[in-house]
Protein backbone atom coordinates (compact mmCIF):
# COMPACT_ATOMS: atom_id res chain seq x y z
CA UNK A 1 0.00 0.00 0.00
CA UNK A 2 1.22 3.55 -0.72
CA UNK A 3 2.37 6.10 2.07
CA UNK A 4 -0.82 8.37 0.55
CA UNK A 5 -3.05 5.48 0.37
CA UNK A 6 -2.00 4.53 4.18
CA UNK A 7 -2.35 8.02 5.48
CA UNK A 8 -5.63 8.34 3.75
CA UNK A 9 -6.64 4.60 5.55
CA UNK A 10 -5.32 6.10 8.99
CA UNK A 11 -7.75 9.36 8.76
CA UNK A 12 -10.49 7.90 7.67
CA UNK A 13 -10.38 6.02 10.46
CA UNK A 14 -9.44 8.84 12.97
CA UNK A 15 -12.64 10.12 11.59
CA UNK A 16 -14.87 6.97 12.01
CA UNK A 17 -13.19 6.76 15.91
CA UNK A 18 -14.29 9.86 16.41
CA UNK A 19 -17.76 9.60 14.93
CA UNK A 20 -18.36 6.34 17.33
CA UNK A 21 -16.94 8.32 20.28
CA UNK A 22 -19.21 10.92 19.26
CA UNK A 23 -22.57 8.81 19.12
CA UNK A 24 -21.58 7.27 22.21
CA UNK A 25 -21.32 10.58 24.25
CA UNK A 26 -24.90 11.42 23.14
CA UNK A 27 -26.23 8.50 24.86
CA UNK A 28 -28.55 9.35 27.68
CA UNK A 29 -27.61 8.17 30.94
CA UNK A 30 -29.80 7.80 33.66
CA UNK A 31 -28.58 9.73 36.87
CA UNK A 32 -28.90 5.92 38.52
CA UNK A 33 -26.97 4.80 35.64
CA UNK A 34 -24.38 7.16 35.97
CA UNK A 35 -23.73 7.04 39.53
CA UNK A 36 -22.90 3.04 39.07
CA UNK A 37 -21.17 3.60 36.64
CA UNK A 38 -19.50 6.37 38.90
CA UNK A 39 -19.01 4.09 41.56
CA UNK A 40 -17.27 1.23 38.86
CA UNK A 41 -15.31 3.76 37.37
CA UNK A 42 -13.67 5.22 40.75
CA UNK A 43 -13.08 1.58 41.79
CA UNK A 44 -10.93 0.89 38.79
CA UNK A 45 -8.99 4.02 38.84
CA UNK A 46 -8.29 3.74 42.77
CA UNK A 47 -4.56 3.60 42.87
CA UNK A 48 -4.12 3.32 39.40
CA UNK A 49 -0.77 4.69 37.94
CA UNK A 50 0.96 5.96 34.66
CA UNK A 51 1.83 2.01 34.11
CA UNK A 52 -1.55 1.27 34.64
CA UNK A 53 -3.33 3.62 32.77
CA UNK A 54 -0.43 2.27 29.64
CA UNK A 55 -1.65 -1.31 30.11
CA UNK A 56 -4.95 -0.91 30.29
CA UNK A 57 -5.06 0.62 26.89
CA UNK A 58 -2.57 -1.80 25.82
CA UNK A 59 -4.85 -4.55 26.21
CA UNK A 60 -7.73 -2.41 24.80
CA UNK A 61 -5.46 -1.36 21.60
CA UNK A 62 -3.63 -4.04 20.71
CA UNK A 63 -7.04 -6.54 19.97
CA UNK A 64 -7.44 -3.42 17.53
CA UNK A 65 -5.11 -4.85 14.94
CA UNK A 66 -6.44 -8.13 14.50
CA UNK A 67 -7.61 -8.25 11.14
CA UNK A 68 -11.00 -7.90 10.80
CA UNK A 69 -12.19 -8.17 14.50
CA UNK A 70 -10.03 -4.84 15.18
CA UNK A 71 -12.11 -2.52 13.72
CA UNK A 72 -15.26 -3.49 15.14
CA UNK A 73 -13.56 -3.18 18.48
CA UNK A 74 -11.90 0.16 17.74
CA UNK A 75 -15.30 1.23 17.56
CA UNK A 76 -17.16 -0.26 20.09
CA UNK A 77 -14.03 1.50 22.29
CA UNK A 78 -14.52 4.62 21.00
CA UNK A 79 -18.51 4.24 21.37
CA UNK A 80 -17.97 2.66 24.86
CA UNK A 81 -15.77 6.21 25.59
CA UNK A 82 -18.33 8.72 24.33
CA UNK A 83 -20.90 6.67 26.53
CA UNK A 84 -18.73 7.16 29.99
CA UNK A 85 -18.37 10.89 29.06
CA UNK A 86 -22.31 11.23 28.99
CA UNK A 87 -22.20 9.49 32.21
CA UNK A 88 -19.87 11.41 34.16
CA UNK A 89 -21.04 14.09 32.27
CA UNK A 90 -25.05 13.57 33.51
CA UNK A 91 -23.74 13.80 36.87
CA UNK A 92 -21.18 16.78 36.63
CA UNK A 93 -22.97 19.86 35.34
CA UNK A 94 -19.74 21.65 34.56
CA UNK A 95 -18.93 18.75 31.64
CA UNK A 96 -22.74 18.94 30.15
CA UNK A 97 -21.91 21.99 28.31
CA UNK A 98 -18.36 20.78 27.08
CA UNK A 99 -18.77 19.04 23.72
CA UNK A 100 -17.33 15.82 23.96
CA UNK A 101 -15.05 15.89 21.12
CA UNK A 102 -13.94 18.94 22.31
CA UNK A 103 -12.19 16.94 25.48
CA UNK A 104 -11.36 13.94 23.24
CA UNK A 105 -9.15 17.07 20.73
CA UNK A 106 -8.46 19.16 23.73
CA UNK A 107 -6.18 16.71 25.85
CA UNK A 108 -2.93 15.56 24.63
CA UNK A 109 -3.21 12.14 25.70
CA UNK A 110 -6.54 11.96 24.45
CA UNK A 111 -4.95 12.77 20.93
CA UNK A 112 -2.25 9.97 21.55
CA UNK A 113 -4.98 7.71 22.51
CA UNK A 114 -6.82 8.46 19.07
CA UNK A 115 -3.81 8.30 16.93
CA UNK A 116 -2.84 5.04 18.69
CA UNK A 117 -6.11 3.56 18.34
CA UNK A 118 -6.63 4.92 14.53
CA UNK A 119 -3.34 3.32 13.77
CA UNK A 120 -4.74 0.37 14.85
CA UNK A 121 -8.01 0.22 13.53
CA UNK A 122 -6.56 0.89 10.20
CA UNK A 123 -4.04 -1.20 10.19
CA UNK A 124 -7.06 -3.84 10.84
CA UNK A 125 -8.89 -2.82 8.01
CA UNK A 126 -5.30 -3.21 5.83
CA UNK A 127 -5.27 -6.83 6.67
CA UNK A 128 -7.98 -8.11 5.90
CA UNK A 129 -8.43 -6.17 2.72
CA UNK A 130 -5.26 -8.29 1.91
CA UNK A 131 -7.17 -11.77 3.49
CA UNK A 132 -9.67 -10.66 1.12
CA UNK A 133 -7.51 -10.03 -1.68
CA UNK A 134 -5.59 -13.19 -1.08
CA UNK A 135 -2.64 -11.19 -0.85
CA UNK A 136 0.08 -12.45 1.14
CA UNK A 137 0.55 -10.94 4.98
CA UNK A 138 4.14 -11.33 5.04
CA UNK A 139 4.96 -7.90 3.34
CA UNK A 140 2.33 -6.87 6.14
CA UNK A 141 4.70 -7.87 8.84
CA UNK A 142 7.19 -5.17 8.90
CA UNK A 143 4.77 -2.07 8.73
CA UNK A 144 2.33 -3.62 11.64
CA UNK A 145 5.57 -4.11 13.68
CA UNK A 146 6.60 -0.43 13.45
CA UNK A 147 3.15 0.24 13.82
CA UNK A 148 2.59 -1.68 17.38
CA UNK A 149 6.01 0.61 18.01
CA UNK A 150 4.27 3.40 17.44
CA UNK A 151 1.17 2.53 19.29
CA UNK A 152 3.01 1.27 22.63
CA UNK A 153 4.91 4.74 22.29
CA UNK A 154 1.81 7.24 22.43
CA UNK A 155 0.59 4.86 24.79
CA UNK A 156 3.45 5.08 27.13
CA UNK A 157 3.64 8.83 27.01
CA UNK A 158 0.31 9.13 26.66
CA UNK A 159 -0.26 6.99 29.89
CA UNK A 160 2.62 9.30 32.08
CA UNK A 161 1.07 12.07 30.78
CA UNK A 162 -2.55 11.63 31.92
CA UNK A 163 -1.45 9.83 35.48
CA UNK A 164 0.16 13.33 35.83
CA UNK A 165 -2.44 15.12 35.08
CA UNK A 166 -4.90 13.00 37.34
CA UNK A 167 -2.55 14.02 40.37
CA UNK A 168 -2.42 17.62 39.03
CA UNK A 169 -5.79 17.70 39.58
CA UNK A 170 -5.74 16.14 42.85
CA UNK A 171 -3.22 18.60 44.58
CA UNK A 172 -5.14 21.39 42.98
CA UNK A 173 -8.22 20.01 44.36
CA UNK A 174 -10.05 20.27 40.74
CA UNK A 175 -12.57 17.36 40.57
CA UNK A 176 -13.39 16.18 37.45
CA UNK A 177 -15.51 13.31 38.33
CA UNK A 178 -18.55 15.20 40.37
CA UNK A 179 -18.08 13.64 43.99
Amino acid sequence: MSKIKRTITFFVFVGLFSLSYQIGSMSKVSIADAMEFMEEFEKVIEGIDAIGIFLHNLSISIAMFIPGFGIGWGFYTAWSTGYAFAAIASVNPALSNIPALALLYASPFGLMELTAYSIATSRSFILIHMVIKKTSLYSAIKPTVIEIGIMMGLLVAGGFLEDYMIKLSQETGFKILGS
